[in-house]
């Protein structure tokens, strides 16, 4: 639910790092797919997958810090938004 009026659950992002932080969510979750994809075939005995499949396990910590950075651009956002609030209100 959002704090500001008028803004629905289902308008799009809201905030400026909304976006980064389904972006990110997604790009960890292939990572995620594809480090699991990598390590069955070494527990099952199995042959191994190509080195591409482990170059894709790096997305994980990439879709990490993307979403880390639309958590900071969002709680930037929020504080710029609180600080112009009280100024408002102040004079």
């Amino acid at each position: 639910m959002s704090d500001r009026p008028g803004v629905r659950p289902g308008d799009g992002p809201a905030d400026p790092g909304d976006l980064l932080v389904r972006v990110g969510g997604v790009v960890f979750g292939v990572g995620m797919l594809a480090t699991i994809a990598t390590f069955v075939p070494l527990f099952l005995d199995l042959t191994r997958l190509p080195t591409f499949a482990y170059w894709l396990s790096m997305l994980m910590p990439l879709g990490l810090l993307v979403a880390l950075a639309g958590l900071f651009v969002t709680a930037r956002a929020n504080t710029r938004r609180r600080r112009a609030r009280e100024a408002a209100a102040a004079g």
